[in-house]
């Protein structure tokens, strides 16, 4: 992989892994439709990587808020009284949304690595990625904020994830739409999605490094993975920053519009 081939997927990565278009699918169909030939396990790696740079980026972003969450929830649990507190009670739900994801992810991840290698079947889950977000506009309300979240809510927005584990399908695109299908405004629904993106992408990224510590090409994929990290991280910051504004005034169909339209490209050139 070259420095200019890392700096374009970094940035595609740190758009794509906020707005609700699916980064999982985008990185696929990138190199797929430029013609780049990359090893199926370094672009995997690569891939997975490349996403701490989207996760400093919600650091970052949130960086007031994660503050007082983990402060919260230690203080509390050190008090004998874990859920005391709304951002203590908070941490532990964005704990709880984990849990799916993480489990699914370590029972099947040899075959979730294999369905990156497939174009098609990345261009059939974008339209999977257009329905739910068609879903969440026609089922949800949008009458709830964040103050209202409860458990239920983060189990059901957990379990959403666990279809992100697939490439096309949108992590933010499922979560956002599992937390409006609880009748969560827009915004709510995203800042939820990109709270909860932290120790998923934080995981994901140890189990790729022990990956990237068994490649022969470890030390020349360094180089490639710290322009992916910096392009991802600045482009991650804007994307949250504008998603979040977007959201406040727009729906999600013009991303459902766009999901079909990528996925009807990745079929039509697989």
């Amino acid at each position: 992989m070259t420095l200019v081939q890392a700096a374009v997927l970094g940035v595609v990565q740190g758009l794509t892994e906020f707005l609700p278009v699916s980064s999982s699918g985008h990185l696929v169909l990138v190199p797929h439709l430029l013609g780049w030939r990359l090893s199926g396990r370094e672009a995997f790696v690569f891939d997975v990587l490349v996403q701490w740079g989207t996760l400093f980026a919600v650091f970052a972003y949130f960086r007031r808020d994660l503050a007082q969450i983990i402060t919260a929830t230690v203080r509390e649990l050190g008090r004998g009284r874990p859920l005391a507190s709304q951002d203590s009670r908070l941490g532990w739900q964005i704990a709880l949304a984990t849990v799916p994801a993480v489990v699914v992810g370590l029972l099947f991840k040899d075959q979730i690595e294999g369905a990156f290698a497939s174009a098609r079947a990345t261009g059939l889950f974008l339209f999977a990625t257009a329905g739910l977000l068609v879903a969440a506009e026609t089922i949800g309300r949008r009458t709830r904020g964040l103050e209202t979240l409860n458990w239920w809510d983060a189990w059901w927005i957990g379990c959403a994830q666990v279809l992100a584990l697939l490439p096309g399908v949108s992590r933010s695109g499922a979560t956002i739409a599992g937390g409006m299908a609880r009748h969560l405004d827009r915004e709510t629904a995203a800042r939820f999605s990109f709270l909860m993106s932290v120790p998923v992408m934080l995981g994901a990224g140890v189990l790729a490094l022990r990956d990237l510590a068994g490649l022969e090409s470890t030390a020349a994929m360094l180089p490639p993975l710290l322009v992916g990290f910096a392009t991802a991280l600045v482009s991650g910051y804007l994307a949250i920053r504008w998603l979040l504004a977007y959201l406040m005034r727009h729906s999600l169909y013009g991303f459902a519009v766009y999901c079909v339209l990528a996925g009807a490209v990745a079929l039509l050139t697989a």
